[in-house]
């Protein structure tokens, strides 16, 4: 059995040694299928730089999305602060309004009172001067 192992390296070595040595003739259709894997490289480069392109077009897409949305939150934030200030000013004003309502109504039923009194008064003289 080691003749034969043997034999199957020395046969091995001398076809690769044949191959090496180029005393193989390519195929025929070597030259055709070169070409065909070629283009279809040049095709499949083509491809996957579009699908790069697109790639890097979308990541910059979501990176303005981001900035857009950090933007939008620091504004709001903002927005939201001066509507808080802006709603207090409102009701510290119809509380002062309020306040001034209450006091002119109490100085006209003073008045009111007042010019009763005076009015009662100045009758009760008319009838004791009659």
């Amino acid at each position: 059995m080691a003749g034969w192992t043997g034999r199957w390296g020395l046969g091995l070595a001398a076809v690769a040694l044949g191959l090496a040595s180029g005393c193989v003739a390519p195929p025929e259709d070597a030259q055709e299928r070169l070409a065909q894997l070629e283009a279809e490289d040049k095709r499949m480069d083509e491809a996957l730089d579009a699908v790069e392109t697109r790639l890097l077009g979308n990541q910059s897409k979501l990176h303005l999305w981001q900035e857009l949305e950090r933007r939008h939150e620091q504004v709001s934030a903002i927005q939201c602060r001066v509507a808080d200030e802006h709603l207090l000013a409102i009701a510290k004003h119809y509380e002062k309004q309020e306040a001034k309502a209450r006091q002119l109504q109490k100085r006209r039923r003073m008045a009111a009172v007042d010019s009763a009194v005076l009015s009662s008064a100045g009758n009760r003289e008319r009838l004791s001067n009659n």
